[in-house]
């Protein structure tokens, strides 16, 4: 089980980025902002007690929160029944501050599935079915905790902000990224997609090693083709060994 030591002290680190980014203000076309690891705190709690490690072999690091994923259950890539089901979660998710009424958070209860995160932890379920197992290995966490709604409901990803937005966001997201990779102390980041991977780059420089996965993302094509297969491919080529699954990955 997770270090309740290093537990304290993550949730230091997301006290301050929570603090840090709610003084933040967004303007049109984003007209919502979610901030789930504030209104899904129990949950997140729970994650970051049970599975943070200090002495990772990698921290897996995706971009901002999924409108049918961490929007709904505060988990990065939190598809709802890998949250529930695999890792073990439960608990309430409230209501955020203002709620877009096309993009509710029904929390654990909700019925849609990100294509993201199910592609995600189904491949991690396939390889380590005793999730402690992955997460002696592994961490997976956000570089920004908060999604950014357009009056359609569309999601506007962190990088398509205007500079004057995005510029503190950064900065804030930065350094939170130093202080957790200061504490789990991994021996490598891997970026799922390339923003990611350039954000952890320009953050920790040439003392760590700094790598990218293929994005689990349906908008993505090539994610389309495989994801899992791809991925494997691109973990060995990084010396990351898995050995067999333990049961087929649901792509």
């Amino acid at each position: 089980m997770g270090s309740s030591s290093v537990g304290r002290q993550l949730h230091d680190v997301i006290a301050r980025l929570e603090e840090a980014t709610g003084t933040l203000r967004f303007e049109p076309p984003v007209t919502h902002v979610y901030a789930p690891l504030e209104y899904a705190a129990e949950a997140v709690g729970q994650y970051v007690d049970r599975y943070a490690r200090r002495g990772v072999e990698a921290l897996l690091l995706g971009m901002n929160p999924g409108p049918w994923g961490m929007v709904q259950t505060g988990i990065p890539f939190g598809e709802v029944q890998h949250v529930r089901g695999y890792l073990g979660i439960s608990g309430p998710v409230h209501a955020p501050r203002e709620q877009h009424p096309k993009r509710p958070v029904d929390g654990l209860d909700c019925t849609r599935s990100e294509v993201s995160g199910r592609r995600l932890w189904s491949w991690v379920a396939s390889r380590f079915p005793d999730p402690d197992r992955f997460f002696d290995r592994f961490f997976v966490w956000n570089w920004c905790p908060l999604a950014f709604l357009e009056e359609t409901g569309r999601n506007r990803t962190p990088d398509k902000l205007p500079v004057a937005e995005r510029r503190p966001l950064e900065a804030i997201c930065d350094e939170a990224l130093r202080e957790l990779v200061e504490l789990l102390e991994p021996r490598r980041v891997i970026g799922v997609g390339g923003f990611a991977r350039k954000r952890a780059s320009l953050v920790l420089g040439p003392d760590l090693p700094v790598d990218t996965i293929l994005h689990p993302s349906p908008a993505s094509p090539a994610a389309n083709r495989g994801w899992a297969p791809q991925v494997e491919v691109q973990l060995r080529e990084m010396g990351v060994e898995l050995g067999p699954a333990a049961v087929p990955s649901a792509d």
